[in-house]
């Protein structure tokens, strides 16, 4: 059941922090409920479902006008503000109404001609149906038992049966002017229900004030919910869950075989998997095949998932039956095109025919996507689906809109004007995992890969650091903590950020502790601790990355992307020995000399192997008390000893953060090692 989550006192603060103007503390409130709403997942998802309120407003005269605060393009309900409201002109758009018919684009033209403020952002596309309704708040969502009503064959006769007149029916049309002179005419015909009841759409609900409206939205969706409840079987008992280090393979392979019906030089797709008991219970469906072909729970979804889901039977995730199903899929995607393209009143570009949606037996439901973020929409868009599904089938059957109505909801402007037309960023899609994450180093190289587009995946050991690195990175990263020396760690943790994101697609082996020692009285357990991080873990990490990269372009069919790279942050010890660095010293040059190594070995495979030689950077290596005692050492202050260069410069850990990167986008440079330490003759290389 949804949770009437409405306080009076959150309500009373935001009115008060909106000051003492009436129509502003009102628009606090109707921003107050329309959090509420979209902070529960079970009543929209991801921009989904919109808000409005009819108000007032003062124009540049100083005039009072009847305005529409709706939610703006651009903004999800959860954390809209003010300002995610723009205010349109009333009077314009109820004349509106007159009009037999409204383009799209002269739709989109009016409401803008309309805005109060010139600079805020587009109206909803559903601005019309909210302004002809005559109530001061309306609600629109897409909760999910609300979906699984509104795609039963007879949902007449259960909206009857559980509301009887309170709401009124919509019978399909895809959104914009037509929608709404339906919706007008529909509420005209029934002018005291509470709300509408869009079919294959969602859900409309009103009321004099913002509590009002958000209680009946609560009231109505938990009425249908109950509803349902009654008519659930038991739950199905799942297959116990892979063990990561099982799972891992499947999804590298899966990630290669998504991608093998992308362009040649297009980054892999990055995955999302939700693999708890619910989720595996359904994927272990008998009916999977026949659900998967039904379509979306809202026509709002496709744009995420397309219609059709992706099935991989236990029996057929080997890298060469994915490749093939994908093929399949992309072929019946393609065919899908071929078949709707003609009919529509403007010229269409086929989208990719990727798959947005996996059902993956014995794993879970896994979202696809160009960007973590994407993948995560796709994800929760499909969990939602999948409960509408099951709750479908069980109180009638799931039948939502057909494959036409879907085409036209797929390649309408004003949806695909969601996903963005911007170039993505140079590393987007990219799945980066850095060890040593939460050090100085590791942190600023992750933020520089994120600040690219890629996802990021940081390796260190557990703790509050390894929480606030995270943290700092934001939810489409991931995580992993251990002890890196331990046996077997590394290969975990590749595995955990296969997991997490599909596959792998740049190793920064970056973990290191500076020990210290003369080498005459070298302690042997010593030297060994230190061989075992800063040679043997470097060693580890990349050959679990290597068996990823091979799964990933094994599944992929062809070379096309980069199929992977490692880089090593090496050190200037590695070439330029210093007094009682031994301990260091020694296990780093092996891995200068792994690095090359690699290179020789990897290079036809089309994988790069590149390294980092940093010096005097600020960090868990060279800590405070090391520079202090080194600079005292020397006779100079520490800012004079942290800028011993030929530059004159301190070398910052933002420095070695932007060779990374600037590496890992060279994409004819292997075999090399860069040196970040502001110039050290006796450092260089060549």
């Amino acid at each position: 059941m949804i949770a009437n989550r409405w306080t009076e006192a959150e309500a009373l603060m935001l009115q008060q922090a909106a000051g003492d103007d009436p129509l502003a503390r009102e628009l606090a409130l109707r921003v107050y409920s329309s959090r509420l709403i979209g902070r529960d997942p079970d009543l929209v998802q991801h921009g989904g479902g919109n808000t409005s309120l009819k108000s007032t407003a003062r124009d540049t005269f100083g005039e009072e006008v009847p305005v529409l605060h709706i939610k703006g393009s651009g903004w999800d309900l959860d954390t809209i503000e003010a300002k995610g409201m723009p205010a349109v002109r009333m009077e314009p758009l109820l004349r509106l109404r007159a009009l037999s018919a409204l383009s799209d684009e002269a739709m989109v033209n009016v409401q803008r001609l309309n805005l109060i403020d010139s600079a805020a952002p587009n109206p909803s596309v559903e601005t019309l149906l909210h302004a002809w309704i005559p109530h001061r708040y309306v609600d629109h969502t897409h909760a999910t038992a609300f979906l699984v009503l509104a795609n039963l064959p007879e949902v007449a006769a259960v909206t009857r049966e559980l509301f009887g007149d309170r709401l009124t029916l919509v019978p399909y049309v895809m959104p914009g002017f037509a929608l709404a002179k339906a919706a007008a005419e529909a509420f005209d015909r029934n002018p005291a229900a509470e709300g509408l009841l869009l079919v294959n759409h969602g859900h409309f609900a009103w009321g004099p004030d913002a509590k009002a409206s958000y209680d009946k939205i609560i009231e109505h969706t938990n009425l249908v919910e109950a509803w349902l409840a009654d008519r659930r079987p038991a739950p199905l008992v799942p297959a116990a869950a892979l063990p990561v280090a099982d799972l891992a393979p499947v999804l590298a392979g899966l990630r290669g075989a998504l991608a093998s019906v992308q362009g040649a030089g297009d980054p892999l797709p990055v995955l999302d998997l939700r693999g708890d008991e619910a989720e595996r219970a359904f994927v272990a469906r008998d009916d999977l095949e026949r659900l998967a072909t039904r379509g979306v729970a809202t026509p709002d979804h496709v744009i995420r998932t397309k219609g059709e889901v992706l099935v991989l039977r236990r029996g057929g995730q080997s890298p060469e039956a994915m490749r093939g199903a994908v093929a399949r899929y992309a072929d019946r995607y393609r065919a899908y095109f071929d078949t709707h393209a003609p009919n529509a009143a403007e010229k269409k570009t086929m989208l990719s025919p990727m798959p947005g949606l996996v059902w993956l037996e014995g794993a879970g439901i896994v979202g696809v996507g160009a960007n973590a973020a994407a993948a995560r929409i796709a994800a929760d868009l499909g969990t939602q689906s999948a409960r509408v599904r099951a709750d479908g089938e069980v109180a009638g059957g799931f039948f939502p809109i057909g494959a036409a109505d879907l085409f036209d909801m797929e390649y309408w402007s004003l949806e695909q004007a969601k996903l963005g037309k911007g170039k993505p960023p140079a590393l987007q899609g990219r799945v980066v995992l850095v060890t040593g994450g939460a050090g100085a180093i590791g942190l600023a190289t992750a933020r520089a890969f994120s600040a690219q587009g890629a996802a990021v995946f940081l390796v260190d050991r557990p703790g509050t650091a390894l929480d606030t690195a995270l943290a700092t990175l934001g939810r489409d990263h991931g995580a992993h903590g251990c002890d890196i020396t331990a046996p077997g760690a590394p290969a975990e943790a590749v595995a955990a950020c296969v997991a997490r994101f599909g596959g792998l697609d740049i190793l920064v082996s970056n973990a290191g502790a500076a020990l210290t020692g003369a080498v005459a009285t070298l302690p042997d357990d010593l030297l060994r601790q230190s061989f075992e991080l800063n040679f043997f873990a470097h060693l580890a990490f990349a050959q679990a990355a290597i068996a990823v990269f091979r799964e990933q372009t094994a599944a992929r069919g062809t070379r096309g992307a980069e199929p992977g790279q490692i880089l090593f942050n090496v050190s200037k010890q590695a070439v330029n020995p210093g007094k009682g660095f031994a301990a260091y010293g020694l296990p780093k040059a092996t891995t200068f000399f792994l690095l090359r190594q690699l290179a020789l070995e990897l290079g036809p495979e089309g994988i790069r192997v590149n390294g980092i030689n940093a010096d005097r950077i600020r960090s868990g290596l060279l800590t405070p008390e090391m520079i202090a005692a080194r600079s005292t050492a020397r006779g100079v202050d520490e800012a004079t000893y942290m800028a011993g260069n030929l530059l004159g410069a301190e070398v910052e850990a933002r420095h070695v953060a932007e060779a990374f990167v600037m590496l890992a986008r060279a994409e004819r440079t292997t075999a090399h090692v860069m040196t970040v330490d502001g110039g050290n003759i006796e450092a260089a290389l060549r």
